[in-house]
């Protein structure tokens, strides 16, 4: 989808995240999307290889589940409210698009293990800031 498909394809996982965290007893959440971002990885490294490889382009931009990935690991422990959600999906697009240190280097690697792993340290730091906030009661 446009504009912006890494939005759209973490917006998508935010709504899988909500849909499966809401129906799991809270002690099966975080094993359950632990899983899930398992799954993603081990599907989305070849099949981003695939398509990288088919289109032409290093990171082509309609490869979106590498976002699913990253934006499912920021998510891991979050709460099922709203703004902790919400808060959830602007750390993982910033530090998605921001790429800070060292997350731009991840981008490097071969084919689409370079195109998911990346957005799974973006996923990381977000986790990281994420239940900080919690942590510190900036986000509830």
């Amino acid at each position: 989808m446009r504009p912006g498909p890494g939005t759209w394809g973490a917006l998508a996982a935010c709504l899988l995240w909500w849909l499966l965290a809401s129906h799991l007893p809270a002690t099966a959440r975080v094993p359950a999307i632990l899983v899930l971002v398992g799954v993603v990885t081990a599907i989305g490294i070849p099949a981003a290889t695939l398509e990288a490889r088919g289109c032409g382009k290093k990171d082509p931009q309609h490869v979106v589940i590498d976002e699913v990935a990253g934006q499912l690991v920021t998510l891991i422990a979050c709460p099922i409210v709203w703004h902790a959600l919400l808060a959830g999906f602007i750390l993982f697009r910033v530090f998605d698009i921001l790429k800070p240190p060292p997350i731009r280097s991840l981008e490097k690697l071969p084919d689409g293990t370079g195109i998911v792993v990346d957005d799974l340290g973006a996923g990381v730091y977000g986790f990281i800031v994420l239940q900080l906030l919690l942590h510190y009661g900036v986000v509830r």
